[in-house]
């Protein structure tokens, strides 16, 4: 059975993510603020840790960064909308995932499991991989069967955030948010335009990566023909 450190310093969320949690057949620890939360990690042993970005005591950033230090526990950050400015920046600080409250549990769950099983069989030093693509996240690039693949930095945030969410389908919305920021004012066609043009790169007439949700957005799925 899984243990999950729930680290809020909103009470009524707290008790709600508990109820859920345990609902789900988790067991759940609760620290109301960033010292006590770091404590409890340091003297427990958890699967995983749902982190609030705003913190008394210390902040979700400054928590990341501790425990990256000695730790690849999975952490989502659960983030007001203006909080963030981009996945990526989330990333780079030791998150492995975010969720911009208000959210829907179900979707929690949906990428605690993805999580769950990224850091299982998914991550190899500074690698990721989905089928035979793999991504250097060190040196940001993308390799199809070891062969490197060029990526304009865009692209490149686009294919990362695909791996990263492999085969659970995501809205131009969602895709949005990860990639430019909450704040981003332009067409939401301008992601159609991006996925378009890493299919021409990494796909071929009888592989197909990414498939089109119609009316919804897209999901990493591989398909041979």
């Amino acid at each position: 059975m899984k243990k999950v450190l729930i680290i809020e310093d909103n009470d009524k969320i707290r008790k709600l993510l508990k109820m859920e949690l345990m609902h789900e057949g988790y067991l759940v620890d609760l620290a109301e603020d960033g010292k006590i939360g770091l404590e409890k990690f340091q003297e427990g042993s958890f699967d995983l840790i749902l982190l609030d970005l705003m913190l008394p005591g210390y902040s979700g950033e400054e928590i990341c960064k501790i425990i990256r230090k000695t730790s690849d526990i999975p952490i989502i950050v659960l983030t007001a909308k203006d909080q963030i400015l981009n996945k990526v920046e989330l990333l780079d600080m030791g998150a492995d995932d975010y969720l911009t409250k208000p959210f829907n549990i179900k979707e929690l769950f949906a990428r605690m499991r993805v999580v769950f099983r990224n850091k299982k069989d998914f991550y190899s030093n500074n690698f990721i991989k989905y089928k035979d693509l793999k991504i250097d996240t060190e040196k940001k690039s993308l390799f199809i069967n070891d062969e490197e693949i060029k990526l304009t930095k865009t692209e490149y945030n686009l294919i990362y955030n695909f791996v990263l969410n492999k085969e659970i389908v995501l809205s131009r919305e969602k895709l949005i948010e990860d990639i430019w920021g909450w704040d981003f004012q332009g067409d939401l066609k301008i992601i159609d335009v991006y996925v378009n043009s890493l299919r021409k790169k990494i796909e071929e007439k009888n592989k197909k990566y990414i498939k089109t949700v119609r009316g919804f957005g897209y999901v990493l799925k591989y398909d041979e023909k």
